[in-house]
This record gives structure tokens, C-alpha cells and sequence, in this order.
């Protein structure tokens, strides 16, 4: 994007199975800490698969509006940790949608508001796996072109008993309880739990107050394909889209991504589509491209995944340490990719990626420069 401004990633909220914040989630995910356990919130007996991440005990729920109350936490983690001045933040905000999500995103408005001063919750996604990577790229996109200081992201999904059944029934969850992304042997995912909130920043408003400079968003793009309801184009060509239009943004080669946080939700067409989507754009490099897809170690909130992975990569590269690969059964010979199955695997990637993707055929990929 010619005379863009630099965009950073300058706060941080998280609300997981790993626990609050996110620190204990990078290190579950640096180690390969599965976070899946049997679901006591509601009755499961009648279904095929009873696991889920769910937050654990030491982050309780509140019992009124407890989805808005986990948001503003994490939102309040991210606000504090960036430092950020109050007032004038568009807030754009992630949810699930049901008959709930306009009176949690009220209540989500008002406690930022209070919190933070501006305006509340400007605009509201609900675009299934992809909702929060889109608003990222917004927000990236208004940092950049100048008409915002910074922009709030923020999404949250608790797992409940409609949509555990819908997946359940339509056999979309693992049914050995165990989410085994790119593995032989996987038969699908598992739900989460999560809250999750990023602060986007341009560059010479960060430096102006000394605020954290966690990460840059280098480059985002999105793709579709709209290639079945459900199903992935089995060749990957939307993400694929996606992938090349964020290293384009970058102005980056495909051989200077150094890890990829993949969509990877365990489902055996799902995988093998991104991974052909992978070898389709890295080539060559593909066999030297580090790979893990971090649900398979807190779960995969749907709205809020692909937030909750951003956060994820942002550590990694904090860190230095990959996100494991976790519950392996062994290759799948269609897959090739060099997945990160020891850990903590040392690393320090100057880019990394993180992908998702959607029913309808929808991509995203967000690129990622270390600090």
C-alpha cells in the first residue's frame, strides 16, 4: 500500500483454556499443552463427542451476560498493556450470531465506553471462522490509509449447547476427543472457549506516546472461492488468493515467511486443502516452512479464532518458541509440510502467517513482522 502507514500491534487481552492472559497461552502452545477436557456446563451424554476447551475454573463466568463480561476483560488487558490514551477508538467487535449478539455487543459498547472512553462498538462481524481476521484487516486498512490513530478488535465465543449439538450432529467434532490437525488419523474439531482483544496502532502514534511495539501487521489479504456451503476447494485456491494478496501488501517474497499459523481444524478435507493451498503458493519452500495450527491446543472458538490465533503468533514471536502441532497419530503422505511436532521448537521468524478459513468459502491471512 504506497505511503501506508506502519501498523503495530500494541496490546494484547486473552481469555483461554490456557487461562488469563497471554502468557499462559503461548506457553500451552509452545509446549503442546492440550487444553481439552470433558464438558460439565451442559449436558452432553447424548452426543458423539463430549470435549471441548473450555475457560478454565480460575476465570469464572459471570452469570449475567457472561460473554460481554469475558470480552471487557480482555478488552481491559489490551487497553492497559498498550497504555492508550481514552476516547476516539472505533471498536470492532467479533461475535457469534444469535439472538444474543445485539445485546451482548450493547453491553460489550458500553462497558468500553466506560472503560476507554470513544465510541463503543462501531461495527460488528459475524462472518463464521473468518469474522474477527476480516475485522483485523479493517482495522489495519483504517490505521493505514490515516483515518484512525488506533482501532480496537475484540471477539468472544463460549461454547454452548445449540451449537455443540449442531456440530455434533453434523459430525464436524472429533469423535476420539482429541483435535489432530494435518495428522493421519484425524476425524475433526474440537470447540472453545475464548475472549480475546487487539489493540492496532499506527506506528508514529505508538513511538509518540512509547507504546509497546508488540508486532507489525505487515500485510493481510482475503479471498473466496465460493466453491460449496461447507465443504473447502479442494485445491485451496481461495487461501491460496489470500496468502499471495497479504505478502503482496508486504512487498515480501514467499521465502521470507518464517512459521505459519495454519487454519488447521483437524477435519481431513479441510487440512489437505490448506495444505495444498501452501505447497500451491510456498513452492520449494515449503519444505523448510515451520507449520502448526495452535487449535489443536486451545480448541477453535469460531468467531473468535482467528483473533485468539493472532494472539498466538504475536507471542510466538515474542517468545521465540513455535506453537506445537499437538495430538499427532503420524503423516498423512498428502500432507508434506513441516509441522512443528517437538517442542518448544526455537525459532525467530522475522514474518510469520496466520490463516483461516470459513463456510462459504471465505480466506484470510494475516501477516505478521517481528518487533
Amino acid at each position: 500500500m504506497t505511503g501506508a502507514r506502519p501498523v503495530l500491534v500494541t496490546g494484547v487481552g486473552v481469555l483461554s483454556a490456557a487461562g488469563r492472559g497471554l502468557a499462559p497461552l503461548a506457553e500451552a502452545a509452545a509446549h503442546g499443552k492440550a487444553a481439552f477436557g470433558e464438558v460439565a456446563r451442559f449436558d452432553v451424554s447424548g452426543r458423539r463427542t463430549t470435549r471441548a476447551a473450555l475457560l478454565p475454573p480460575e476465570v469464572p463466568l459471570a452469570a449475567a451476560l457472561p460473554l460481554a463480561r469475558a470480552v471487557l476483560d480482555a478488552v481491559g488487558q489490551a487497553w492497559q498493556q498498550a497504555g492508550a490514551p481514552a476516547g476516539g477508538t472505533p471498536v470492532l467487535l467479533a461475535l457469534h450470531s444469535d439472538e444474543r449478539t445485539g445485546a451482548t455487543a450493547r453491553a460489550v459498547g458500553a462497558g468500553v465506553e466506560a472503560l476507554c472512553g470513544g465510541p463503543g462498538v462501531t461495527r460488528v462481524y459475524t462472518g463464521a471462522c473468518v469474522a474477527a481476521s476480516t475485522a483485523v484487516a479493517d482495522a489495519a486498512a483504517m490505521v493505514a490509509t490515516g483515518r484512525h490513530e488506533r482501532v480496537l478488535v475484540a471477539a468472544g465465543h463460549l461454547v454452548e449447547p445449540g451449537v455443540f449439538a449442531v456440530f455434533d450432529a453434523g459430525r464436524a467434532l472429533a469423535r476420539d476427543g482429541e483435535l489432530r490437525p494435518f495428522s493421519s488419523g484425524r476425524t475433526g474439531t474440537l470447540l472453545a472457549d475464548a475472549a480475546v482483544a487487539v489493540l492496532v496502532e499506527a506506528a508514529p502514534a505508538a513511538a509518540h506516546r512509547g507504546a509497546p511495539e508488540l508486532a507489525r501487521l505487515a500485510g493481510w489479504g482475503r479471498a473466496g472461492d465460493a466453491h460449496h456451503v461447507c465443504r473447502p476447494e479442494p485445491e485451496g485456491t481461495g487461501l491460496a488468493r489470500a496468502i499471495e494478496a497479504a505478502l503482496t501488501r508486504a512487498g515480501l517474497a514467499p521465502e521470507e515467511v518464517g512459521y505459519v499459523n495454519a487454519n488447521g481444524t483437524g477435519s481431513d478435507l479441510a487440512d489437505l486443502a490448506e495444505a495444498r493451498a501452501l505447497h500451491r503458493v510456498f513452492g520449494p519452500h515449503t519444505a523448510q516452512l515451520p507449520v502448526s495450527s495452535s487449535k489443536s491446543v486451545h480448541g477453535h472458538a469460531l468467531e473468535a479464532s482467528a483473533l485468539l490465533e493472532l494472539a498466538v503468533t504475536v507471542g510466538a514471536l515474542g517468545t521465540g518458541l513455535l506453537p506445537v502441532n499437538a495430538g499427532g497419530l503420524g503423516p498423512d503422505p498428502q500432507i508434506g509440510l513441516d509441522l512443528v511436532l517437538d517442542g518448544p521448537r526455537a525459532a525467530r521468524p522475522r514474518h510469520a502467517l496466520s490463516l483461516n478459513s470459513a463456510f462459504g468459502g471465505a480466506n484470510t491471512a494475516l501477516l505478521l513482522a517481528a518487533a
